[in-house]
């Protein structure tokens, strides 16, 4: 049998089959769907290029966009800036690096965050976030529900987790 043929064929305008389309969401519902919409704001930096500031003394955010029941956070890290050792929560989340270079510290140890990189984590994940690169970088953060906890954890014995500056 050549298996480039198919008994399979479609009759007609499979677009007009109503039952079998799903509506587009308004919304993203599911971890697979926040990671999408932090990828398709990733890939537009018209909607969050012109927004970016950098301050020396603090971390500079700002929030993105909001819906029924997460948000979209746009940060940028000047080098050295760090969130300090936390976690999110009851919040689950999507980080995304849009620019620059972060490094990620957990339990398991380092790991470089280049642009396009993307981190999924579940409630209380306990990270910390640093720029240690000698440029500047941007990240977008997507917290399912709103962020409204960030529980600051001692810092880790770590030689990178040492001299945590409180987020």
């Amino acid at each position: 049998m050549n298996s480039s043929h198919s008994d399979l064929q479609i009759a007609g305008d499979i677009l007009e089959v109503q039952h079998l389309l799903q509506p587009a969401r308004e919304h993203p519902a599911t971890v697979a769907e926040f990671a999408g919409l932090a990828r398709s704001l990733a890939a537009d930096p018209s909607q969050w290029a012109p927004l970016v500031q950098y301050d020396a003394a603090s971390r500079w955010y700002h929030r993105l966009r909001t819906g029924p029941g997460y948000e979209v956070w746009l940060l940028s890290w000047v080098p050295g800036q760090r969130s300090g050792v936390h976690d999110h929560g009851a919040s689950s989340g999507v980080l995304t690096v849009l620019d620059g270079t972060l490094t990620e510290h957990t339990e398991r140890g380092a790991r470089p965050l280049a642009a396009g990189s993307q981190r999924v984590f579940a409630p209380g994940y306990v990270h910390e976030v640093v720029n240690d690169s000698l440029e500047p970088a941007v990240s977008l953060h997507v917290y399912y529900p709103g962020l409204t906890d960030m529980p600051m954890h001692p810092a880790r014995s770590a030689p990178a987790a040492q001299d945590v500056v409180p987020a």
